[in-house]
């Protein structure tokens, strides 16, 4: 049955477009950009509680982790998190997720849905993340629970977060992903999709007593469609948006932030070293903004053509309260930045123009770098 948040039955609430990827969760509350403006200078809400939970406790927790997940974890420290993906063993990207380490659990917030490949040699090709999860427990003493009917998650957005985390008793510490237990709540700050943005993990039973205690608190109810417009803005892609089944963490910008490149044994770590230190990733993620004088966009999916070969694909389409109609797009790394792009087809399709400040910094790999040297 597809989740429903009871936040999408109070006044001004507007559901987002079926099949939507944030379906379940309220799109807007009546006036979208506003609600950015407010996400960007003051201090915003936004539901999230469509995402699902796992929990990781016991005594192995961290060594098991940092078996079956890209990023280093075995001395994460009580009371700071961090982001992983999954991979398959080509090292393409089964699942995001974000972490929060705090008292004897970590816990892992991810898509509603997530997959993995399977661990199995002649099961199904996709599991349940928590079923993957399981499957690579073996001995190992931990205790993996799905969470999700515990808790529901709510992100504050913009500059002011700080003074409403002081209203609100929370005090976190300065680290990037700082997390803490506050009376029965987690929270957890976010490089992204702002500076101050911080996460809060409340009880599910208590979201809509916490939705309106935060309101009281001076937070402006917004929409996923402030949360996806900063997303897109800040460069921060969705997976199953702004990536395809052959994405690999080097094309969008995964690499430091949720996979580490010095640590092994984990699934897809060979491809993830061999990209980063001998070749290039033959996509890259950019921001493109598009001709909005039409008020036509193009959809998820949707090719990115020069002339008429096909260099790309469209992600995340946002509609941004100062950069007017932008997108996420993965385009091979040989398009010229300043290429005359069309996004769409058919009547979707209109012209878009790559930002420049988007392009990846050039990566030399230090296995070319060697056989450079070598040859003189």
């Amino acid at each position: 049955m597809a989740y429903e948040s009871p936040l999408l039955r109070r006044p001004g609430a507007v559901a987002p477009p079926e099949d939507h990827p944030e379906a379940g969760v309220p799109w807007h509350w009546g006036d979208p950009f506003a609600e950015q403006r407010t996400a960007s200078r003051g201090v915003a809400v936004v539901d999230r509680s469509h995402r699902e939970i796992i929990t990781v406790a016991g005594e192995e927790r961290l060594s098991w982790l940092h078996l079956v997940i890209s990023q280093h974890v075995t001395g994460l420290p009580e009371g700071e998190g961090t982001e992983a993906l999954v991979l398959d063993s080509h090292g393409r990207i089964d699942a995001h997720l974000v972490l929060a380490h705090v008292g004897d659990t970590v816990y892992c917030d991810t898509d509603r849905g997530a997959t993995a490949t399977s661990a199995l040699p002649r099961g199904a090709d996709k599991q349940s993340l928590l079923e993957y999860f399981e499957a690579m427990k073996f001995w190992s003493k931990v205790d993996i629970r799905e969470a999700t009917d515990d808790w529901a998650l709510l992100s504050l957005l913009g500059p002011e977060v700080p003074a409403l985390l002081t209203r609100l008793g929370i005090e976190l510490g300065q680290g990037p992903y700082a997390a803490g237990d506050f009376s029965g709540v987690i929270a957890r700050r976010m490089p992204w999709p702002g500076p101050a943005s911080v996460d809060l993990l409340v009880p599910r039973t208590e979201l809509a007593e916490w939705w309106t205690r935060i309101t009281d608190a001076g937070a402006r109810p917004a929409g996923s469609w402030t949360y996806d417009a900063l997303r897109v803005e800040s460069l921060r892609p969705r997976l199953g948006v702004d990536t395809d089944e052959r994405a690999i963490p080097h094309e969008v910008n995964w690499i430091g932030s949720a996979a580490h490149v010095a640590k092994g044994c984990y699934r897809g770590q060979e491809t993830v070293a061999k990209v980063h230190n001998v070749g290039k990733p033959p996509r890259s993620m950019v921001l493109l903004h598009l001709d909005g004088s039409q008020e036509i966009y193009p959809e998820t999916g949707d090719p990115v053509l020069l002339g008429e070969r096909t260099v790309g694909r469209v992600g995340s389409v946002a509609q941004h309260h100062e950069l007017g109609p932008i997108a996420l797009a993965l385009v091979k790394r040989s398009t010229a930045p300043d290429a005359d792009l069309v996004a769409g087809t058919d009547d979707g399709a209109v012209q878009a123009a790559i930002d420049p400040d988007s392009l990846p910094r050039e990566h030399i790999a230090l296995g070319r770098e060697a056989a450079q040297r070598l040859r003189g």
